[in-house]
């Protein structure tokens, strides 16, 4: 689209205006092409026809819609010109009170002339890893920029800061140092980032004045390089000056001071180290005195002093040199006090006795009167002689001047010197950062020598500046593979030759101060000849005729010649350099050697690679004068610039009053245009100047775009194809990889576009809208006059026909028929009445049939499900059990394979050794006797034992049967009364149906009644036997799970081998049923009372049917009932001649016969329960017997099977006998060493029996553990489903709502696969888990079947012996390494956690203490607390970056002290202890004290817990707080101009969302919580994580313009309202956590809430509790609306409520510090668990402890 056919009504256009020098006007009417005028109208109302000249047609420049006003970078405007530019600083200085502001690469800081809270440490920590642009502008930005570059391309980078005094320059430049300081801490000890910083107060003390426009102006240039090791930490820092404004020591302008350093000296010269200087105030000395005012209003000289002598002091410069250099100081005051008079017109003289120059001389160690002589005289040298020549007062006051200005300048560089020297670094420099502090262009009244060169070294970097913007714009366009095309800009190369190249102004400078005559005329004279009217940069002034003009880049400016000579030369005489030289002061002498002073270590042995060759100098003369070094020292600057990576700072001073946030904007522009911005603006606009992502552009312009367009899945595509249509002309854009370039307007004209389809919607909106509105109002009226007219035509007719036949005709008329319409209602109700009461019965009916068909099948499905489950179940185990016996199978004969081959080789010793085993064999055949007749005892104990066992196992039957005849029996009763109960609810029923035919005929209503409560009581009776019929069906089920659950209970015992029990239970368990039997009388007893119970309740039922008879026939009398009843009546009357007719009285009973039943049945069900479960024990108890039974006929049938083994082996005896006479003699000593290995071998197998039981009951309980994981991990997974199926569903959903957008459905996929991924990673657990269950399963086989061989091998079983444990573990000195090293060092969190209890290793330490305590050995247990306390720092140390070790060792560290407090023996901590853990307490040491070391301990762990917490999830907070679009469709994307947001290159993915969030949450406390974490701890620490998400949540939203928008404020609330959810589902609502995004929240009201009224300024101040004044106004400053339909916040609104606020006093920081901590406490909650139950596992691998 043309440019000029945007020229059209409503638009806006920037002209021309003398004072703000651009205004605002709307176009009125369209513009036509070659018209010469444009119609307009400005902000005041007033016309205007704006002359157009048709040829040239330069329409005025046309202005951003409203939406791109305010924006963080100029680029991001779509009208790039000096107006927009102008227009968008004002907004964000004024209005929004923001003082950065991007311009492409350049960052543009305005002055505010206030100190503003955005600078802190907080602010820092916030901009440090941030991408440049995700923030608001800022100079952390630039500087985070800078080292990220370094650090990642390994390239040394350069931050250029300029502009005019007073804009900024210094502070500016102080900042990004401190940036680096702060974010770059050096690795030694000696603190360089310290040092780095120091160097600026010394720096600004020397080299800094009060001038007109800056009471803080730095007088000289610098170049501070700071140096970083490979590891990017400040390893040193060098710094380079630059022309030093020396004029400034001996003279200085109206209200302008001298250096800062002498008004300091003067103000501490009463301190007594300073008495020797004699110095006075600083009005005394006119070298400083000159200005007028030596005060700077808000500055302290004295106390700035100290912070300077404190910053030599932090450099290492020591007393003396200081006392040096405040010597110099004050000679330099005292100089200049020094008294010349004129002696005639030739001479002059000064005065020996002169105070000052007596005072001078001390000071500086020289002889008075050589400094008096060489004042007033000088040296002439000629080709045969020197001559010393008198001088001229005037001669002799400058030679004065000169000799104070030089030694001031060579004090600076011996300041900078040293300061350097205090900055190096031993080793590499890796790479280094360069801040470089410079002079701005400058123009003034009267331009001198200063001035010349300042702007000289502007040219130049205007011209680095152009480069490397044109290389960076051309590096984009070959990325994006966009055609290039060369781009015309202003050249300053011709300017910069006019400066510089042969026989240019400096050269002829130099040339004219070489001759002895050469004056400033005759060098004005050389330039004219060579430039006047040949170089158009070179101009000559009309009123001046000492004057030259140059052209500069940013302006003209008109230097004055005097002077420019004399300031080159910078000569000093040489009478007093000698007199200089004699200085006994060291420092004062070296000044004047033959080595010429570094200006700040010029060479500073800085390598770097010149983007082009330098300059060099053209002879030895010009390294002499001022020009030549300064131009060799900009040179050498810019090699070092162009070997950098530049990042430009741009500093504006907004107006010259030094009022805040006033912002001038001639002042403005004039600055704008002399740094080169709006040359930068310029040349982005001739290009592609707007640059959207595909993304972006689909997302603002997604409402120009038609359903065809959206139905192409490529969004890339869609772009392209939109484009065609909106835009005509190819040429206005671009198409590249990732970004689509646009040319200037063409943002504009979408924008436009857009907003007139928003329009257009709107106006269809509100048109549908007010119509339905005015049709409503339409009709109300309509129908209000019909019924006024209904009225008055009633009122008419009236008054016509209105007489008396009339009157008694109507009145009759109404009588009839309101007689027929009763009539008519009357009947219509009996119908109506009969047809409902019909409806109801046949609906009542066939609800009644449904529910019971409903409850049938509900009864066969539950049956199918049984029997299908019981099926599946037992085809699992049937694989499983498959599975497994083929393993044992394989394993079993693997073993049986090494056995065999194991007995092979057995075999063939036994072989060697029988010859010798013969004459044992012998001996033994009397103990083998003596065993047959142990044997023969065994087994008549057997058999007495199996005859006890007989008649128990008789017992138990008869009781058992005697058991079950008594169920029988209760069950006949139970029947019975029900079969009673039927009858007499059946004789009831039949004597009411028959009175009530006959007596209640004429009462329909009544009878009505009674049937359907008699239908009512039918159902309610059914329902009864179907409840008992449920009863008997529930005692089946009850008896079939019994058999079921004997049967658990037999495979439980069966695997679990309880074969130790003592047969002394069996007395124990026979006293089970006398007990039993009395519950037995006991219930029949209840039963009996049951029974009078209910006579008791029939006599009181008849008795009130009885009242109520009486109530309801009282009217009647005895006769009168007699005579109304018919015989059959009578029959039914009682002894007390009542009748049962009584409804009520019948009602009542029912409800309390049903009331009764309900209750009969809950005791007959609990006394069935009761039952059952007296069977369950006493089967239980007869299956543990007949176990019992099993193992003792297993032992004795491996008795029997020992017997025959024995007698084989006997047989062979007499084959040896010939061989036992030969071995007699060795049966002896055999003999003694077979009976000692006989007892070793029992010992041992006693200890392994004993070990053994131990890890069975180890193992027992661990199974337990695992059974009961595994089924939380089932329900787990079960509910983890249930999720899955859930989103599966809500994605579904989300697919057919959105087809159209893809992100939403990629999102809902990736976090339903997410779910299913973790869904199987639970499946693998739990099936993990199974294995293990086998395992043990196995391993507790093995060690049954091992002990069973260990008996074996005994020839005997050795009986159990249950030990009594004191709950303490014995650790010997030797141990305690081991200890330490297995049970903290390498032990692994995982694994305790799934196989054991997680605080298990605090128990095991716990104990070992309570042993060292129990033996009163105080070296052992200082030992042992000491080792255990280094173990546990140890392991944290090492993982101070892993969260579950953190969170493991927190947990035990925190039980470990909550044991030593239950067992303290204090009273405090033994409240909730049993008896047992009471007598456990500790009983000879007090471990107070370390418990004091160990909570402190816990408090580090729990400090390093909550910072990996931290690390972890602050990089998610953002992105999913701020970023993510938890709503869809609320946002609308902006354009965000060259400094592009991170954000928008990751297209619809992101990195993290609100559910990433979630999830790390979710992960964190599950893991607290499988470490068994005390709750409060996890509640103290989640409210710690929610501090930090609000924290850095609102901490970007203040540093985040583009986020302070109404739709972003909704988004915030749903992502709280995310957390809240988390909150509530965890139980965490207790802990706070929710208050600490109290001022999120309030911060989300605020973006979302009306700013308009004064209502609205008192809301916000009451509602807003929880944050600042401060934070609230910049909330509002920054507020930014998204669309033009949102009204921009008014600034006067802003002032109503800072206002308001200002009473708050609640101080002025904006950040709050992320880093706070909540203070922790660990509440003692004391543990339920046994010492002495607790089993050490074998995988701690602490077999060297032994339980007490």
């Amino acid at each position: 689209m043309a440019v000029a056919e945007l020229y059209t009504k409503y638009n806006s256009v920037w002209i021309p205006d003398p004072d703000e020098v651009w205004q605002s006007a709307e176009i009125t009417k369209d513009y036509k092409k070659g018209s010469d005028v444009l119609f307009l109208q400005l902000e005041d109302g007033t016309e205007l026809e704006y002359p157009i000249d048709p040829v040239k047609t330069q329409l005025p420049p046309l202005r951003n819609p409203d939406i791109l006003v305010g924006e963080n970078d100029l680029t991001a405007l779509s009208y790039l010109h000096e107006p927009a530019v102008l227009h968008n600083l004002k907004v964000r200085f004024v209005d929004s009170k923001l003082i950065y502001t991007y311009c492409g690469i350049i960052l543009v800081a305005i002055n505010p002339y206030k100190e503003i809270p955005i600078y802190g440490d907080a602010i820092i920590h916030a901009y440090s890893g941030q991408n440049m642009g995700d923030m608001d502008p800022h100079i952390f930005a630039v500087a985070e920029e800078a080292y990220k570059q370094m650090a990642r391309k390994n390239r040394n980078q350069s931050i250029i800061v300029s502009g005019e005094s007073g804009a900024g320059k210094t502070v500016s430049a102080r900042y990004a140092m401190r940036y680096f300081a702060t974010v770059s801490k050096s690795s030694s000890k000696a603190c360089v980032e310290d040092k780095v910083l120091a160097s600026n107060p010394i720096t600004e003390a020397i080299g800094n004045a009060k001038t007109t426009r800056n009471d803080n102006s730095s007088r000289f240039g610098k170049y501070t390089e700071i140096s970083f090791n490979n590891q990017y930490r400040i390893i040193g820092a060098n710094m380079r000056t630059y022309l030093l404004e020396k004029s400034r020591v001996v003279f200085q302008a109206e209200n302008e001071r001298n250096y800062h350093i002498f008004y300091q000296l003067c103000a501490s010269a009463d301190r007594p180290e300073f008495k020797h200087l004699k110095l006075a105030p600083a009005e005394n000395f006119s070298y400083v005195n000159m200005g007028g005012n030596t005060v700077i209003d808000g500055l302290n000289d004295r106390t700035d002093f100290i912070e300077t002598q404190k910053t030599f002091s932090l450099l290492g410069l020591n007393k003396d040199f200081q006392m040096d250099i405040f010597k110099v100081l004050a000679g330099i005051l005292h100089l200049g006090n020094v008294g010349i008079k004129a002696v005639g017109d030739d001479k002059s003289s000064v005065k020996h006795d002169d105070y000052h120059l007596k005072v001078f001389s001390e000071l500086l160690e020289i002889k008075l009167e050589e400094m008096a002589h060489g004042l007033c005289h000088r040296k002439i040298a000629t080709t045969s002689d020197t001559v010393i020549k008198p001088m001229t007062k005037v001669q002799a006051i400058n030679a004065r001047d000169a000799l104070a200005k030089h030694i001031y300048a060579h004090l600076f560089s011996c300041i900078v010197d040293h300061i350097n020297e205090a900055l190096q670094f031993s080793g590499k420099k890796h790479t280094f950062i360069g801040v470089l502090d410079i002079y701005g262009f400058e123009t003034f009244d009267v331009n001198s020598f200063e001035q010349f060169c300042i702007n000289y070294a502007n040219e130049k970097l205007q011209q680095q500046f152009n480069l490397h913007v044109f290389k960076l714009e051309q590096d984009e366009y070959m990325k994006e593979d966009i055609p290039w095309a060369l781009i015309e800009f202003n050249d300053n190369q011709p300017c910069i030759d006019l400066i510089e190249a042969k026989m240019g102004i400096l050269e002829l400078l130099d040339e004219e101060c070489l001759l002895p005559q050469g004056t400033e005329e005759n060098w004005l004279q050389k330039l004219q000849n060579n430039y006047l009217n040949k170089n158009p940069l070179f101009e000559k002034p009309r009123m001046s005729s000492k004057a030259f003009i140059i052209l500069h880049f940013a302006d003209k400016v008109q230097y004055e010649c005097d002077g420019f000579l004399e300031k080159n030369r910078d000569t000093l005489y040489e009478e007093l350099i000698d007199v200089l030289k004699k200085s006994k002061l060291s420092l004062l002498a070296d000044f004047f050697q033959e080595n010429e002073p570094s200006t700040g270590s010029l060479k500073a042995n800085i390598k770097v690679r010149p983007a082009r060759p330098g300059f060099k100098s053209f002879n030895k003369q010009h390294r002499t004068t001022v020009g030549s070094k300064f131009r060799n020292s900009l040179h050498l600057l810019m090699e070092t610039l162009n070997a950098t990576t530049p990042h430009y700072v741009r500093c504006i001073k907004p107006n010259d009053l030094k009022l805040q946030f006033e912002y001038d904007s001639k002042r403005v522009v004039q600055q704008l245009r002399a740094c080169g911005v709006l040359e930068t603006i310029r040349i982005s606009a001739q290009s592609y100047p707007s640059r959207w992502t595909y993304f972006e552009f689909f997302s603002r312009y997604r409402i120009l775009m038609s359903q065809q367009d959206l139905a192409l899945d490529d969004k890339k595509q869609i772009c392209k194809e939109v484009l065609k249509h909106l835009i005509q002309d190819p040429n206005q854009y671009q198409f590249g990889k990732t970004k689509i370039f646009f040319r200037a307007g063409q943002v504009a004209y979408l924008e436009k576009l857009r907003a007139d389809k928003l329009r257009a919607a709107s106006v269809t909106i509100q048109k549908n809208l007010r119509c339905w509105i005015q049709r409503k109002k339409f009709l109300k009226m309509k129908r209000a006059a019909i019924i006024i007219q209904q009225y008055v035509r009633g009122e008419r007719a009236i008054r016509h026909v209105l007489n008396a036949a009339t009157l008694k005709q109507s009145w009759g008329a109404v009588i009839i028929q309101k007689h027929w319409r009763r009539f008519l209602v009357s009947r219509r109700y009996q119908l109506i009445l009969m047809a409902t009461i019909r409806i109801q019965s046949f609906t009542r009916g066939w609800l009644a049939r449904r529910q019971y068909k409903k409850m049938l099948q509900d009864q066969k499905a539950l049956v199918i499900q049984k029997h299908v489950r019981a099926w599946l179940v037992r085809r699992r185990y049937q694989s499983i059990r498959r599975f497994v016996l083929n393993i044992q199978l394989s394993f079993r004969v693997k073993q049986l394979h090494k056995k065999l081959d194991e007995q092979s080789k057995e075999n063939n010793g036994l072989l060697e050794r029988l010859t010798h085993l013969s004459t044992i064999h012998s001996a033994d055949l009397n103990k083998y006797q003596k065993l047959e007749e142990e044997l023969q005892k065994t087994v008549t104990q057997k058999q007495l034992i199996e005859e006890q066992v007989k008649k128990s196992k008789g017992q138990t039957e008869q009781t058992l049967s005697e058991f079950r005849k008594q169920t029988l029996s209760l069950q006949a009763q139970n029947q019975k009364l029900e079969k009673q109960h039927q009858e007499q609810t059946q004789e009831m029923k039949e004597k009411i149906t028959e009175i009530t035919r006959q007596h209640l005929s004429d009462l329909e209503r009544e009878e009505q009644q009674r049937r359907t409560l008699e239908n009512n009581f039918e159902t309610q009776k059914e329902s009864y036997e179907q409840q008992i019929k449920a009863l008997i069906d529930e005692v089946k089920h009850l008896q079939e799970d019994r058999i079921q659950l004997q049967e658990q209970v037999e495979a439980e015992y069966l695997i679990n081998d309880g074969l130790r029990k003592d047969l002394a239970q069996l007395a124990d368990e026979a006293l089970v049923i006398p007990k039993l039997k009395g519950d037995i009388a006991i219930l029949e007893m209840k039963s009996q009372d049951l029974e009078m119970c209910l006579q008791k309740q029939r006599k009181e039922m008849r008795e009130k049917v009885e009242e109520i008879t009486k109530q309801l026939l009282g009217g009647l009398e005895g006769e009168e009932l007699r005579k109304r009843l018919s015989p059959e009546d009578m029959e039914q009357l009682n002894e007390d001649g009542e009748l049962w007719l009584a409804y009520e009285g019948l009602k009542r009973a029912t409800r309390v016969m049903e009331m009764h039943i309900q209750s009969q049945k809950e005791n007959y069900e609990k006394e069935i329960e009761e039952l059952s479960f007296r069977i369950d024990q006493l089967c239980e108890e007869t299956t543990h017997l007949q176990q019992k039974v099993q193992a003792e006929n297993d032992t004795n049938e491996t008795i029997r099977q020992e017997l025959t083994r024995l007698a084989k082996e006997n047989l062979v005896i007499p084959d040896f006998k010939l061989q036992i006479l030969e071995l007699q003699k060795q049966k002896q000593d055999i003999e003694n060493h077979l009976q000692g290995q006989v007892v070793e071998m029992k010992e041992k197998m006693e200890e392994v029996t004993d070990q053994l039981h131990g890890n069975l009951k180890e193992e027992g309980f661990q199974r337990r553990l695992l059974e009961i994981q595994k089924a939380n991990c089932a329900k787990e997974n079960v509910e983890l489903l249930a999720k899955v199926r859930k989103l599966e569903n809500e994605n579904h959903q989300l697919l057919n709502w959105t087809q159209t957008d893809s992100a939403a459905s990629n999102r809902m996929k990736q976090e339903a696969s997410q779910l299913t991924l973790e869904n199987w990673d639970l499946e693998e657990r739990l099936d993990q888990k199974e294995k293990q269950i086998r395992k043990l399963q196995n391993q507790i086989k093995s060690l049954t079947k091992n002990i069973d061989r260990g008996h074996r091998a005994n020839g005997k079983v050795s009986p159990v012996v249950k030990k009594e444990f004191l709950g303490m573990l014995e650790c010997k000195a030797e141990d305690e390494e081991k200890l330490i090293k297995n049970l903290i060092l390498d032990l692994k969190p995982r694994g305790v956690v799934v196989n054991m209890i997680p605080v298990l290793p605090a128990s095991i330490l716990f104990m070992c203490i309570r042993y060292t305590d129990d033996g009163n050995d105080a070296e052992m247990l200082k030992s042992l607390m000491n080792s255990l306390l280094d173990g546990i720092k140890k392991v944290t140390k090492n993982h101070d970056e892993d969260f579950e070790m953190l969170s493991f060792w927190l947990s035990n560290s925190v039980h470990f002290l909550n044991c030593l407090k239950q067992y303290s023996g204090e009273e405090e901590f033994m409240k909730h202890n049993t008896p047992q853990q009471n007598n456990q307490c500790l009983k000879n040491f007090d471990l107070s004290e370390y418990r004091q070391i160990l909570s402190d301990l816990a408090i580090h762990i729990y400090q390093q817990l909550i910072q990996v917490m931290e690390d972890d999830l602050q990089p998610m907070i953002v992105p999913g707080m701020l970023e993510h679009e938890s709503l869809q469709g609320i946002s609308s994307m902006k354009p965000t101009g060259l400094r592009k947001r991170s954000s928008s290159y990751r297209e619809e993915v992101d990195k993290y969302t609100i559910s990433s969030i979630l999830q790390q949450l979710s992960y964190y406390f599950t893991t607290m919580c499988q470490h068994d974490m005390d709750t409060d701890l996890i509640k103290q620490a989640v409210k710690q994580l929610f501090f930090l998400i609000g924290t850095i949540t609102l901490n970007n939203l203040f540093l985040r313009k583009d986020m302070c928008s109404c739709r972003k404020g909704m988004q915030i609330r749903c992502n709280i309202s995310y957390l809240e959810e988390w909150l509530k589902e965890k139980n965490m609502q207790s802990s706070n956590a929710k208050e600490t995004l109290e001022p999120l929240s309030q911060a989300a009201w605020l973006l979302q809430v009306n700013k308009i009224t004064d209502d609205d300024v008192k809301e916000i101040c009451e509602k807003c509790s929880a944050l600042s004044a401060v934070q609230i106004v910049k909330i509002l400053n920054s507020y930014t609306p998204i669309d033009d339909f949102e009204k921009r916040l008014a600034p006067s609104f802003v002032r109503k409520v800072q206002t308001q606020l200002n009473s708050r006093g609640d101080g002025s920081t904006l950040i709050i510090d992320a880093k706070y901590r909540f203070q922790v406490t660990f509440p003692f909650s004391p543990s339920p668990q046994a010492l002495e139950t607790i089993q050490i596992p074998s995988s701690f691998k602490l077999n060297f402890l032994t339980r007490i």
